[in-house]
């Protein structure tokens, strides 16, 4: 199992993101809850939200307001999209498998936000 992130680079203030993970060796619509995690400059991992295999999605209700998780199952890929991003915003961001009980057993290398 793989997973890769893919951003857009540098960003403005205010701006709504869009960031990818595409996944290989297994389908997102299998048992398992598909996982945006992020690590600020300084700081630990901050868990943000998932989408699990039946679509259904939960977001940390610290970033709720301003975030959304969404799927594409023909190219087995879930996304992640912040708006009105701040520099508090920046961060590298990871994508990763939970198979249940907070077991995260695949993780993609991460992708910096700015670029």
């Amino acid at each position: 199992v793989q997973l890769q992130e893919s951003g857009p680079g540098l960003v403005n203030t205010s701006q709504t993101l869009s960031l990818t993970c595409t996944v290989s060796g297994a389908s997102i619509t299998t048992s398992a809850y598909w996982t945006w995690i992020r690590q600020s400059p300084g700081k630990g991992l901050e868990w943000i939200g998932y989408i699990g295999y039946s679509g259904a999605t939960y977001v940390s209700p610290s970033l709720k307001s301003r975030t959304s998780i969404s799927r594409d199952t023909s190219n087995n890929q879930f996304s992640l999209q912040p708006s009105s991003v701040t520099p508090e915003d920046t961060a590298v961001y990871y994508c990763a498998r939970n198979r249940g009980s907070d077991e995260y057993d695949y993780w993609g290398q991460g992708t910096q936000v700015p670029g």
